[in-house]
């Protein structure tokens, strides 16, 4: 190994496995993910468009995570409810303006249909967890036990109850309203409410009851939520990269692309996290990444900080750590980190090998926020807040050259796969709401 990246230490710090350059993980099979139903997933693809499962009327899931943007929406912040349009040329709504952005990056969803990824969101606050009724663990605790397919399912359920994502703010409309009075799951409560929107629309009525035999009046939000993971499921498998070709000896990678793999895989020490077959320890690591937005706290704070898994657990061990993001269709998913606070790939890249000194050296015209008059600076811009990041810091620095760095780009590139990059059942023209679809 190189010396001058200091790699022993590095795996030391963080607790990782040696990696030699043949360290390969096994190819993806069948196995690693449950079977789909495709008419539920069809079903599902026409929800995930759909507009009416927002309290306006205005927003879809597919509003942050469409494929256009690799699953995500290309903002470091997304403008979820008060906003139109796509990627940076989603505007605020000057008759409906945002409160603030959403606080955190719109994850990619490749593969979130696979077994191992049994822990969601960037604080993994939503988990299967066999101790608890349902198998899940949930910020709703008992109020969610039942219904649910899987874990993907479960946690399709929490956007639409965002104001800033889906639900808009309570002098809105009616979803908004139930939210802000914590009504969720009972009769009239917001689930109930876009449930009852759903069933009032004949070709969802007949849809639902070809799938799954309920009648309207028997359709749930859980109905709808399974639906909807099983799209996600079908649609963003992804598993048919170069790099799959060539773990399954039937491709081969450019040199560039062989010399960042040994790189990956060797001394640079990148699967020391980013392990597994979807390059992901599904852990919680902090990294020193800058901190961009509102923050992440209770509706009674007033700060701006997002303290990662430590608002899960209460762990001060915890503090400023977010789950290990799969690198699946990684070049497509800027921009990067819980905050999206890097544009590229290659200046994440080199971010990451020095996080401190890119911390306090962070250059702020790298953000991709759209116009809206909101603090969008209040950590970075408290010499306190920063420290307590860089204390929490468990990446020590990694000396990566810029060839390493660009030979590094050329392998997370062998990682895009052609079949998920479009999706396999595609954007739908229409939905059954007759609202207009995110394309």
């Amino acid at each position: 190994m190189r010396e001058s990246i200091g790699i022993s230490a590095l795996l030391i710090m963080l607790g990782g496995t040696v990696w030699a350059a043949d360290g390969l993980p096994d190819p993806v099979t069948d196995g690693d993910f449950a079977p789909v139903n495709m008419d539920e997933a069809a079903l599902g693809q026409l929800l995930f468009y759909d507009p009416i499962l927002s309290g306006n009327r205005e927003v879809s899931c597919a509003t942050c995570h469409h494929p256009k943007h690799g699953t995500g929406d290309g903002l470091s912040l997304p403008l979820g409810d008060g906003g139109h349009g796509l990627g940076m040329d989603r505007l605020a709504d000057q008759e409906n303006l945002p409160e603030q952005r959403v606080p955190r990056n719109a994850q990619a969803l490749f593969n979130l249909g696979a077994h191992e990824f049994t822990r969601l969101f960037h604080d993994g606050r939503i988990e299967e967890d066999p101790t608890r009724p349902g198998g899940l663990r949930t910020p709703l605790d008992e109020e969610m036990v039942a219904g649910f397919d899987s874990i993907l399912s479960a946690q399709t359920m929490f956007p639409v109850l965002s104001p800033d994502e889906m639900a808009g703010h309570y002098s809105e409309n009616e979803v908004a309203k139930a939210v802000r009075l914590g009504t969720l799951t009972a009769e009239g409560g917001a689930w109930d409410l876009i449930s009852r929107r759903v069933a009032g629309i004949p070709a969802y009525a007949d849809r639902f009851k070809d799938v799954y035999g309920l009648e309207a009046q028997e359709i749930g939000f859980t109905d709808i939520s399974n639906a909807i993971a099983a799209f996600m499921a079908h649609e963003w498998r992804s598993d048919t990269s170069p790099f799959d070709a060539y773990l399954r000896g039937e491709g081969e990678l450019s040199a560039d692309a062989m010399a960042g793999m040994e790189l990956f895989y060797g001394d640079a020490g990148c699967a020391s996290c980013h392990s597994g077959k979807f390059q992901t320890d599904q852990q919680f690591h902090a990294t020193g990444q800058p901190q961009i937005g509102p923050g992440k706290g209770a509706r009674f704070e007033t700060h701006a900080r997002d303290e990662g898994r430590f608002r899960v657990t209460g762990d001060p061990a915890d503090l400023y750590a977010f789950r290990t993001p799969s690198l699946r269709n990684v070049e497509l998913t800027a921009p990067y980190g819980h905050a999206g606070a890097y544009a590229t790939l290659e200046g994440f890249i080199a971010a990451h090998a020095d996080p401190v000194a890119a911390l306090e050296n962070y250059d702020r015209s790298q953000a991709m926020l759209p116009a809206l008059e909101v603090s969008d600076w209040r950590i970075m811009d408290d010499p306190t807040e920063v420290e307590a990041i860089v204390e929490a810091n468990a990446m020590p620095a990694v000396d990566l050259s810029e060839s390493d760095i660009a030979e590094l780009v050329a392998f997370l590139g062998a990682l895009t796969d052609p079949v998920a990059k479009s999706g396999r059942m595609g954007v739908p023209a229409t939905v059954p709401s007759g609202l207009p679809v995110a394309n």
